[in-house]
């Protein structure tokens, strides 16, 4: 249940324009300091999975692991997604209550 609802939240955050997705949009919304959480595909490679790790903890951003390539791609109208970043503050933190949610309870 709370799987769809990230996933809904995040479809609803790309159709207002507050998605950067794609690895070199996600770090420039990062380094810009425009990002206020940050998604990994969880078959992304380590070296993806790494570097967007020491990025936003250099940063401070929230990052999660979550969903698969082609499930993010999908939600936000897009093909396979190994990264995203919600550069809106408030969709970002509803995204992430609904992530420490889902990971909790699977």
């Amino acid at each position: 249940m709370n799987r769809n609802k990230v996933l809904g939240l995040l479809g609803l955050a790309e159709k207002a324009g507050k998605v950067r997705s794609g690895e070199f949009s996600t770090e420039k919304a990062v380094k810009d300091g425009r990002a206020w959480l940050v998604i990994v595909a969880s078959d992304a490679s380590e070296n993806t999975q790494k570097h967007f790790r020491d990025m936003t903890t250099f940063y401070e951003v929230p990052m999660y692991v979550y969903g698969e390539k082609e499930t993010l791609g999908h939600f936000i109208g897009k093909e396979f997604r190994a990264s995203l970043a919600v550069t809106n503050e408030g969709l970002a933190h509803s995204i992430e209550d609904k992530l420490k949610l889902t990971l909790t309870t699977e």
